[in-house]
């Protein structure tokens, strides 16, 4: 019997996927529990229609992310924060604060999980952070860290 998975069933397959198990086990268990639909004509047209509204989905994301990437590739982030005579600053820079000024000033709500640094900042100086903001879309920022107050 054929059945649409409606959640992951381990050994068996993923949700959304179209797999081929015995009667008994589709009947007695996989149906009852809810884990399963007969693949009748309309679960399948039901199937189809969930997957293509996913891409749909997922192709808009891809196409945001990029349009965000373009927009922040020239945004230089400037952050003031006081610092030592030799330019070591009291505590650090990190990708919250990054976050918190493109919210602030540019308007981009960007997660500070997405801004990957090579290691907290903690001088002054220019630096260059990396931002991925989908699978396989990513842009470079670059951040100065100046003296302030």
């Amino acid at each position: 019997m054929k059945v649409i998975l409606k959640e992951d069933v381990k050994g068996l397959g993923t949700k959304e996927s179209l797999v081929n198990v015995s009667d008994g086990y589709a009947r007695n268990y996989l149906i009852p529990k809810g884990l399963a639909v007969e693949a009748t004509s309309a679960n399948m047209n039901v199937m189809k229609s969930k997957k293509e509204a996913e891409k749909a989905k997922k192709d808009r994301e891809l196409a945001q992310a990029k349009e965000l990437a373009e927009k922040l590739k020239d945004v230089v982030v400037v952050i003031k924060a006081k610092a030592g005579e030799n330019g070591k600053l009291f505590g650090s820079i990190t990708g919250k604060d990054i976050s918190d000024y493109l919210k602030k000033n540019h308007k981009f709500d960007i997660d500070k999980k997405k801004i990957a640094l090579p290691d907290s900042i903690k001088a002054l100086g220019t630096y260059e952070a990396e931002v991925k903001l989908y699978s396989g879309v990513s842009t470079k920022l670059t951040v100065k860290i100046e003296q302030g107050e």
